[in-house]
């Protein structure tokens, strides 16, 4: 929905608003975002996945595959967005990444669509300054060097030393994360990243500077007349990158 509401000028925040009004249905868990994580929700429909094909039921099984697929398009959309956005690539670029963690409130980052993201812009060779207040530099770089589901194994059958993935700088400041950097990417949507100078950041970033707003949680408008270009999910595109379509 987040996509077909960029491509058409829609806001999806109303949209999700209109929808959350039927009460059948209610507000909660209609917000878009870069994707969901965690370690229980894929995991919940994989089992069922498993349950409707073992039962017999293969259309039933791939309806709910669906959800999977769409997930990780949506974060690899996100990715593309960043790229296509800053001239078709981020190659040697500084790219700071605020939050790691699945949501807000926690360390926790099992399955969370920093992952992704983070290994789709190593992949094009982008420098990733990341800022997370709860997760440590060590769980980052595990979960950047570890294979799918390995965080589901025991401890004892999980990398001890995760190869350090030399892209990647982890810090404990959120304006040390920015300063010099081509792009902001926010993955988590930490209270306290509503409320950053966001002047003082623009000033200490490269121009032009780009904002990827994948939880839409900052003030779209107000950082446009600071300078930024901005990407937030679902919302109507900057002109800079209407003629810019993120193809996955």
């Amino acid at each position: 929905m987040s996509a077909l509401c960029e491509n058409t000028g829609a806001d999806v925040t109303q949209v999700s608003y209109a929808v959350g009004k039927d009460t059948r249905i209610g507000p909660k868990f209609l917000n878009a975002s870069v994707g969901f994580g965690g370690s229980c929700f894929q995991k919940d429909i994989l089992n069922l996945v498993y349950i409707c094909e073992c039962n017999g039921l293969p259309e039933v099984a791939e309806y709910w595959k669906q959800v999977i697929k769409i997930n990780d398009y949506q974060k690899n959309r996100f990715v593309n967005r960043v790229v296509s956005s800053m001239f078709n690539t981020v190659s040697t670029k500084k790219i700071a990444i605020f939050g790691f963690a699945f949501k807000k409130d926690t360390g926790d980052t099992r399955e969370t669509p920093a992952i992704d993201v983070c290994k789709g812009l190593l992949g094009d060779k982008a420098m990733l300054s990341i800022y997370d207040p709860q997760v440590t530099e060590d769980q980052i770089q595990r979960d950047l060097t570890m294979k799918k589901f390995d965080w589901d194994h025991p401890v004892h059958l999980q990398p001890m030393s995760p190869t350090t993935v030399k892209q990647v700088s982890v810090v404990w400041d959120a304006y040390e994360a920015t300063k010099d950097a081509h792009g902001l990417c926010i993955l988590t949507e930490w209270d306290e990243f509503k409320t950053l100078d966001y002047q003082k950041i623009y000033d200490n970033m490269q121009k032009p500077a780009f904002v990827f707003d994948g939880r839409n949680i900052v003030n779209t408008q107000k950082l446009r007349e600071i300078g930024f270009i901005v990407y937030s999910i679902g919302k109507p595109l900057d002109a800079w990158l209407k003629d810019m379509p993120a193809v996955a």
